[in-house]
């Protein structure tokens, strides 16, 4: 076996561990909300558009990492003509609203953070109210700008005959003049650049606010030993790591992305490799929430608890 067939091995089985281990956070994470809910826990406004994250992480998952593992491990039979084009703009539709959704956390939680004396005071009363109609134009907005994509994709399947393509593994794009694709490519960018400039303005003025509490509780409790965090505080934090955990990888996708855009000839590797990278949020994403809500820790030492309870009752 050459060093080629090795490196698209190697980058097949991180694709498939990907699918696997992601689409197993997502459903575990989405289990834990549907406890809370059976339960009758009451839910934080920001858990619906983490809810929403958790589907757009399931599509970009799914729709890009099973089609490319079926590929690398040489699948004969490749998705139909239909099938590409669904597959791709469910992707694209999924990763746009995984961009929304972390750009509406982190400017939710600097309206929430603000204090109650500033000029966000009448916002952060109704700010809640806005997050479902908010998530809603998000979807629809990016099933809209994607659109192309059930037009310009062709899968291997098809039978029509393309002359000016370019290869993506399981799949063609057609071929433009530069005009166009410079034109479609500001079209598909201006919402992400958008959400991104948004999520930088709310992470900086997040990181301020937390700087200037922590300088007031300091003041406050000078004399005191220890000092808990607020709940505000933690949910803070938890979004900033989200957010720059986000701006981390997307950085680095969009960065494959221009190069796969300026390259005529692609080869497997770079595509895949760019498949990977753009999977990787998805992946971490639901771990790094449940790692840091308490609700869910809570919710594991109740059931060790319940689960002991029997035992030591038969024991006495």
């Amino acid at each position: 076996m050459d060093s080629r067939d090795v490196t698209t091995d190697v980058i097949s089985m991180i694709i498939l561990t990907q699918a696997v281990v992601g689409t197993l956070g997502n459903f575990s994470l989405l289990c834990h909300y549907t406890i809370l809910y059976i339960t009758g826990y009451r839910l934080r406004s920001t858990d619906l558009i983490i809810k929403h994250l958790i589907v757009a992480n399931f599509l970009v998952l799914l729709c890009k990492g099973v089609p490319h593992t079926m590929a690398a491990f040489g699948w004969k039979q490749f998705p139909s003509d239909a099938e590409c084009k669904l597959f791709m703009y469910l992707h694209r539709v999924g990763r746009g609203v995984s961009i929304a959704s972390i750009c509406l956390l982190s400017v939710f939680q600097v309206i929430v953070v603000n204090p109650t004396k500033s000029r966000w005071a009448e916002l952060k009363v109704k700010a809640p109210r806005y997050i479902g109609p908010s998530i809603s134009l998000c979807w629809i907005l990016q099933m809209l700008v994607n659109i192309n994509f059930l037009i310009f994709i062709r899968g291997k399947g098809s039978d029509k005959n393309i002359t000016d393509y370019k290869d993506f593994g399981y799949y063609f794009s057609i071929r433009h003049d530069k005009t166009k694709d410079v034109l479609f490519a500001v079209l598909l960018s201006f919402p992400d650049v958008s959400c991104l400039g948004l999520m930088l303005w709310a992470s900086g003025s997040m990181v301020f606010i937390l700087h200037r509490h922590k300088k007031r509780v300091q003041h406050i409790h000078r004399t005191s030993t220890s000092t808990g965090s607020s709940p505000e505080s933690k949910a803070t934090k938890t979004i900033l790591l989200l957010v720059s955990t986000f701006v981390y990888f997307y950085t680095l996708s969009s960065i494959f992305q221009v190069v796969l855009a300026l390259l005529d000839n692609l080869s497997w590797f770079l595509v895949s490799g760019t498949a990977s990278i753009a999977a990787c949020f998805p992946t971490v994403s639901p771990f790094l929430l449940m790692s840091r809500d308490s609700s869910v820790h809570s919710l594991y030492f109740a059931w060790i608890r319940n689960a002991k309870s029997p035992t030591s009752m038969r024991n006495m």
